[in-house]
């Protein structure tokens, strides 16, 4: 695993392609070793070969894994001041999160400045179908995505509310893209309600999610104010993303 990093690092904008002799003199292994390094990468799409050099160079899979750094790190850039708005106005954490499979993985957090909060990882995972970041994404990706993800999804419950049939959750997903807004009324955790909407990109794909969390009694009785100025917020980041639908 090693050598492999070592090898994909050892090209750069002045190391365009390498062929298999200067490779192995470059990274000081054996050109047997090399090679079999060069045949998996390829046969994986990190490398490809030019058939008439035979040289390698790097492949659409690392330009596909660059794209999701980048568009991650835009993410980061448009909304760290709409969120620390948000925060300031709603007065709740804030958090923004991205689908990885059924689950959401949290990655940017603002927490509350009250005294009872919430305290969360960036970096923490949750179930994409008991949390409002979750079910903002699940409702807002192309269908057949989200058929793809129900197909043989066992919906475990995490509280006594948890929905855990498909067909309560189809129906849930079904009122978030009527109104915009996800809601998690003590679904992941008793105590804890959440509003959640979605965030797009200038190709109109969602790609993440931004909420508001907090304790159930400051929480449920203005969620409905809260889930209108998240919604604000979302469309906000998602215009800094260059999306130009309505949100």
């Amino acid at each position: 695993m090693a050598n492999a990093v070592r090898l994909l690092k050892a090209f750069s904008a002045n190391d365009r392609e390498w062929g298999v002799s200067d490779l192995a003199r470059h990274l000081e292994l054996s050109k047997s070793s090399v090679h079999r390094l060069l045949t998996t990468l390829t046969e994986e799409g990190m490398l490809q070969q030019d058939n008439e050099s035979g040289r390698y160079r790097l492949g659409l899979v690392v330009f596909d894994l660059a794209a999701a750094v980048s568009s991650q790190l835009d993410l980061h850039e448009a909304v760290l001041s709409p969120m620390t708005d948000l925060r300031n106005r709603s007065g709740e954490t804030v958090q923004v999160a991205v689908l990885d499979g059924r689950h959401v993985v949290y990655v940017e957090r603002l927490e509350s400045q009250h005294t009872l909060r919430m305290f969360l990882a960036i970096g923490r995972r949750n179930s994409a179908h008991c949390s409002g970041t979750g079910k903002a994404l699940l409702a807002f990706i192309p269908r057949d995505h989200l058929e793809t993800l129900l197909k043989g999804w066992k919906l475990e419950p995490r509280t006594p509310h948890t929905l855990t049939t498909q067909k309560a959750l189809r129906a849930d997903l079904e009122l978030t893209r009527q109104r915009g807004y996800a809601e998690n009324r003590h679904e992941s955790e008793v105590g804890v309600v959440s509003v959640a909407a979605p965030i797009r990109d200038h190709g109109s794909r969602t790609i993440a999610s931004i909420s508001v969390a907090g304790p159930a009694e400051r929480v449920d009785p203005i969620r409905r104010e809260l889930a209108h100025l998240t919604m604000e917020t979302a469309a906000l980041v998602s215009r800094r993303l260059g999306y130009i639908g309505h949100n």
